[in-house]
């Protein structure tokens, strides 16, 4: 199985997962814990208390599959108190498969600051004529 990915959508459950659930289990987590439908093809992610597992829940067109991932150093999340559910997409979910933590940052350049300081900068050019 091979996923488009731009068409994936990921969800992260925001809430240490105990990793003995198997199918049945992230299923009910998926369905009444992320109030998501599991049969939608999206992928549900579920990590461990220690963040140092995961799994990946998804059903294809012929039944569920899940993945799995330990990590023998380190860990995917760092803090549990700033994760929330919500939605990632399949570059997010790379970059956490790799212990990198997507996390939106405020833009380094905004369009009003930088049309803001070209008035500025052109009243200053004004004065010194």
């Amino acid at each position: 199985m091979f996923f488009p990915e731009g068409q994936i959508r990921v969800q992260l459950y925001g809430q240490p997962c105990d990793m003995r659930k198997s199918f049945n289990g992230l299923y009910a987590l998926t369905r009444h814990g992320l109030g998501a439908d599991p049969l939608s093809g999206e992928l549900f992610v579920f990590i461990s208390r220690r963040a140092t597992q995961m799994k990946v829940l998804y059903f294809d067109r012929s039944g569920f599959c899940i993945w799995t991932k330990r990590l023998e150093r380190g860990s995917f999340i760092s803090d549990w108190s700033k994760v929330k559910t919500h939605v990632l997409d399949w570059t997010g979910l790379k970059l956490l498969l790799e212990g990198i933590e997507p996390a939106r940052r405020r833009k380094r350049y905004r369009h009003e600051q930088s049309s803001r300081a070209m008035q500025d900068s052109s009243s200053c050019s004004a004065s010194i004529r």
